[in-house]
């Protein structure tokens, strides 16, 4: 099927990552739905001549609910890029339960509720990619980042679950995972480890973001874009349940 005929719903899309996603599938030919919490991805979403829904993904029900609206859209969704995700940092023994919770539901539930949503009418097709925004810290872990270690973990075991469960249908999954990205998330990252460590936020980024790395610098957000969009196309149809990371040599050691 030409990409003009197959629709993505990219969530998390105003900004950073998922806006670099649902730039790169809107130029090459995707009809694309952009979801975020925020109202100004409808600004984002005009700019790239795609749809737009607004939705909260820490509700469940907002979650169902942008499952119906999307697929009022176009009839269809046979792209789902898992994007949303936002950020807290605290000492384990200070995190906020409902910083925890509300960090689970968008990140690990909310997936899982939208691949239930669609699934079943991918396979009926014989057609379907899904790709979840995994990170670094689906593979290792850091100090002061549980909930979001907990939830890129699990996102990673989801993605390798639903690609065992959709083998022989059609439909692939995989998980990307980068290392820090260049993006609003990573910008507020910085300023809540220098609080929390005492150290400056320059120092941040040298000691303890590109510390592990063996490439010094940020990754742009159209590079992990191309990741998503060859993943979502017809040539990686041998390639599911995988963690690929883009991780400036991080996992190399």
């Amino acid at each position: 099927m030409a990409k003009s005929k197959r629709t993505a719903l990219v969530t998390g899309a105003a900004g950073g990552i998922g806006r670099a996603v649902a730039e790169r599938l809107a130029a090459e030919g995707y009809r694309v739905v952009m979801h975020d919490k925020e109202p100004s991805g409808a600004e984002e979403a005009a700019r790239l001549g795609a749809a737009f829904v607004q939705a909260d993904l820490a509700d469940p029900k907002e979650v169902w609910r942008l499952a119906v609206e999307a697929r009022k859209l176009y009839g269809r969704v046979d792209v789902l890029v898992n994007n949303a995700g936002f950020q807290h940092v605290a000492p384990l023994e200070r995190f906020p339960l409902d910083a925890w919770q509300a960090m689970q539901q968008v990140m690990v539930t909310a997936p899982f509720q939208l691949i239930r949503s669609f699934l079943p009418e991918m396979k009926e097709r014989g057609w379907g990619r899904i790709v979840n925004m995994g990170s670094i810290h689906s593979v290792v872990a850091s100090p002061y980042k549980a909930s979001y270690v907990t939830a890129k973990h699990a996102l990673l075991g989801l993605t390798r679950a639903t690609a065992l469960e959709a083998g022989g249908s059609g439909v692939t999954a995989n998980a990307v995972c980068p290392a820090y990205v260049r993006t609003p998330l990573v910008e507020a990252q910085i300023a809540d480890q220098a609080a929390s460590l005492g150290i400056s936020q320059s120092e941040v980024v040298e000691k303890v973001m590109l510390e592990p790395a063996a490439i010094k610098r940020l990754i742009e957000p159209r590079e992990v874009a191309a990741l998503v969009s060859y993943l979502s196309g017809d040539e990686a149809g041998a390639v599911s349940g995988g963690c690929h990371t883009i991780d400036l040599g991080w996992t190399a050691r």
